[in-house]
């Protein structure tokens, strides 16, 4: 195995003394799993912040087997964790694409729409320019998961974006929030729902 691409950093785990396991969204090859060595120390600690766009090398020896990768960044999104709003919605999206996703499995559509979100969400003025985007990219994960036809929280994605007022916007994201829970997220130990559980109570805060 040996690929250069873009990605998404999504998690960044420390395994060992120096080492980090990354999961790293791409385009054609899904969410990939990689050990970065080095990635605790001062150099790649800055760059090792989910929500940051990197272009990485991986390589391993055996199909099957995790791969080595070496990171470089691209675009930093660490600017915008010092704000509270915008910190909560990278940190839960991020969570919840490295959680949900399986490995190896390639979703173009989750790729670039998480690549908008991101971006949205570091380019609007308020969250009122991204939540309904974000309520958006849960509902196609549910859908590319297999969950939106039987669980899809009845929530229109385009009809949020297309202009909804604030209420709608809170309620679809309270609904998708259950499919989440109860079908994406079961299985996971993880404490993954309690970020987005902070992102709800900042953005219950927000006047209609």
């Amino acid at each position: 195995m040996h690929i250069r691409t873009q990605a998404i950093l999504c998690a960044a785990r420390p395994h060992g003394e120096v080492g980090v396991i990354a999961r790293l969204m791409t385009g054609g090859h899904g969410m990939i799993a990689a050990y970065v060595s080095g990635g605790r120390g001062r150099a790649l600690r800055p760059v090792l912040i989910p929500g940051n766009g990197v272009e990485a090398e991986l390589r391993a020896r055996v199909e099957g087997q995790m791969p080595a990768a070496r990171i470089e960044l691209t675009h930093s999104r660490a600017p915008f964790l010092a704000e509270p709003l915008p910190a909560a919605a990278i940190g839960w999206i991020c969570a919840l694409t490295a959680t949900a996703l399986p490995e190896r499995h390639a979703y173009p559509s989750i790729h670039a729409a998480l690549l908008a979100l991101l971006d949205a969400v570091c380019s609007a003025p308020s969250a009122r320019g991204w939540a309904p985007g974000l309520v958006a990219y849960e509902a196609l994960v549910l859908r590319e998961l297999g969950y939106g036809a039987r669980f899809g929280a009845g929530v229109d994605g385009q009809r949020l974006l297309a202009g909804a007022d604030w209420a709608e916007v809170l309620d679809g994201f309270d609904r998708v929030g259950v499919a989440l829970a109860r079908y994406v997220l079961a299985d996971h130990r993880q404490d993954v729902m309690g970020a987005r559980e902070r992102l709800r109570a900042r953005l219950g805060k927000i006047e209609p």
